[in-house]
């Protein structure tokens, strides 16, 4: 079956090492917060200005004052540090984020990834997006592999306004984990129960398949 919203970003969470400064985007990276591994330092950045958030809060540790960039209620670690959006952003554009965890609509194989915008809905603006995969040095995109209607989100070259160009470098889909190497996504694993013939079949990228797909363990 594939994965929960809440697996995908367990899935991710494997990726994170210790000592690392780590922006989630909105929607399914903003869960990663919960599967941060035991034991080690890591620090979360929202770019309304906080370092050091921590997993979601409980109804006993709620704080209404205490907000992500989509207003979500969270929690800090101790240590957090509060400041102003232009500081958050000046360590984003300064290279200071050691990976960034993003959603989207579209990737395809030439690294690119499509965020904002959907043509003819009306967007509040592309946020601060942009400058994290402009300032990040590893990029992270969660999202689903296809759309409802099964068309594949996973593409040869995206259809929609782009966020950012040649900075995608693996994908965690509720399908699979993709890497981007030498202009073709690689399958590394797949969602338990899934077949390789299913992801194929959604996937319009160039996709490699070396030997047996491991199934994901959770």
């Amino acid at each position: 079956m594939a994965l929960s919203r809440e697996q995908i970003a367990q899935r991710i969470a494997r990726e994170i090492k210790d000592g690392y400064y780590v922006n989630l985007g909105i929607g399914i990276p903003t869960l990663v917060a919960n599967y941060v591994p035991k034991g080690m330092s890591v620090m979360l950045q929202s770019e309304n200005g906080i370092l050091g958030m921590g997993e979601f809060p409980t109804q006993d540790t709620i704080d209404a004052d205490l907000i992500n960039a989509g207003k979500q209620t969270v929690t800090v670690i101790p240590g957090a540090a509060f400041f102003s959006s232009a500081d958050s952003f000046a360590m984003i554009r300064g290279g200071h984020v050691d990976l960034t965890v993003l959603g989207a609509f579209e990737v395809d194989q030439t690294g690119a990834l499509a965020s904002w915008m959907i043509p003819g809905k009306l967007v509040k603006g592309m946020g601060g997006a942009m400058d994290l995969v402009a300032g990040a040095e590893n990029i992270i995109v969660a999202m689903s592999h296809a759309s409802k209607a099964g068309e594949s989100k996973v593409l040869k070259k995206c259809s929609l306004p782009l966020t950012g160009v040649n900075c995608v470098k693996l994908v965690v889909t509720d399908l699979a984990v993709l890497e981007l190497k030498n202009g073709k996504f690689h399958l590394l694993e797949r969602a338990p129960g899934v077949s390789v013939e299913e992801i194929k079949s959604k996937t319009e990228a160039d996709l490699v398949i070396s030997g047996d797909v491991a199934e994901m363990k959770f």
